[in-house]
């Protein structure tokens, strides 16, 4: 069976669920939003990702409907939202804080929203139970916040977000409370529910992991722009900027000029007397421009010895080390004081390691390895 590849934004016939059309968002004389346009799809999970300050909670918020543009307009299913009040929006936010009603039990909370929305007691009972199913919370039912874990918690706001069946779900930085472990199951998690409910998640996060793992598109964002939109293997394999290859993940960035060689390949060259880096780019530069080469760093080969027919080779030494258990990345001093960071899979004991700090190495990649960047 051929399964069919989530993707409604290449679909010219798909309407989008949310548009933002040329939003400005001001406060005061500070631009959050700087004339951002962008579609949201049914069923996506959405990811805005960035540092604090960027904007990404202020769209957030124009969404909900707790800030208005200044100019622009923001339309859910093609009406525009400007004029339609936060409680009657088909939107449901859920907070960092999970806000969830301290003297209530788990199945009372979960209820909440849809007593307020004068639903019959036994369709309320029926859809809070199939919530508590949904989020594995069964057994907790009875019990009070304070009685639950944090993961837990973090559920029942999310079933309670999900209850009055919104079109779309905003998650603000919804597992920022969670340690590590439990974040990374709780993805996989938020995932599942999204793609049973097939609701339209929007997250923001700060966490570039957690929107690589989540979200079928990722939206990078910098000073109240967008500045690449894609799936998480473009973002992460084809950045379109300096700012977005280096966001997301470790890098290699390598300044140089370019120079045209055949029909798709490029000559950087980086430093007097080096032999120049070679990489394959879609862009049209022109001979003696500046460019940027980004190499991952676990795309970079390491070896004693000069590797044959390498398009791309260089020696250096090793002058740090860092294990991090399942993968060792090594700082290699090249010519010109500049220093490359490599990755290798500890595959074997640490004590049988086959470099170590002050060898001389050869560092090596292919042409498709790195990014050709203008900016």
């Amino acid at each position: 069976m051929t399964q069919t590849v989530f993707a409604p934004w290449e679909e010219p016939r798909e309407k989008p669920l949310i548009q933002f059309k040329n939003v400005t968002k001001r406060f005061g004389s500070f631009t959050a939003i700087d004339n951002l346009t962008q579609d949201i799809y049914e069923r996506e999970f959405f990811a805005l990702l960035g540092p604090s300050g960027c904007g990404k909670t202020t769209m957030m918020r124009m969404l909900a409907g707790f800030e208005e543009p200044t100019t622009g307009q923001i339309l859910l299913a093609g009406q525009d939202m400007a004029k339609v009040p936060p409680n009657e929006r088909a939107v449901n936010m859920m907070f960092q804080s999970y806000a969830l009603f301290p003297h209530l039990s788990v199945w009372d909370n979960i209820a909440f929203g849809l007593k307020r929305m004068n639903m019959p007691k036994g369709e309320i009972e029926a859809r809070v139970d199939e919530m508590l199913r949904l989020t594995r919370l069964e057994r907790f039912a009875k019990r009070k916040p304070h009685q639950i874990s944090g993961g837990q918690r973090q559920r029942v706001a999310l079933a309670r977000s999900l209850a009055r069946a919104p079109k779309l779900l905003l998650l603000d930085e919804p597992l920022g409370a969670l340690d590590k472990k439990l974040r990374q199951d709780t993805q996989f998690e938020l995932m599942d529910i999204q793609e049973k409910t097939g609701t339209t998640f929007v997250i923001v996060t700060h966490d570039q992991e957690e929107a690589m793992t989540v979200a079928s598109r990722v939206a990078v964002m910098d000073e109240g722009k967008i500045i690449q939109v894609a799936t998480p293997d473009k973002i992460y394999e084809e950045p379109n900027s300096r700012y977005v290859a280096d966001f997301i993940g470790d890098v290699n960035i390598i300044e140089g000029t370019a120079k045209k060689v055949g029909e798709d390949g490029y000559d950087i060259t980086w430093a007097e007397g080096q032999e120049p880096f070679h990489a394959k780019s879609n862009l049209e530069m022109s001979d003696g421009q500046k460019a940027y080469i980004a190499i991952r760093p676990e795309k970079i080969a390491v070896s004693m010895d000069k590797p044959d027919g390498a398009y791309n080779s260089i020696k250096g030494k090793i002058v740090d080390i860092a294990y991090l258990g399942n993968i060792s990345t090594y700082h290699v001093e090249i010519p010109g004081g500049k220093t490359i960071k490599a990755q290798t899979a500890n595959t074997r004991r640490l004590s049988r390691r086959s470099f170590t700090w002050e060898d001389d190495v050869w560092l090596s990649w292919t042409l498709t390895a790195g990014s050709v960047l203008e900016q």
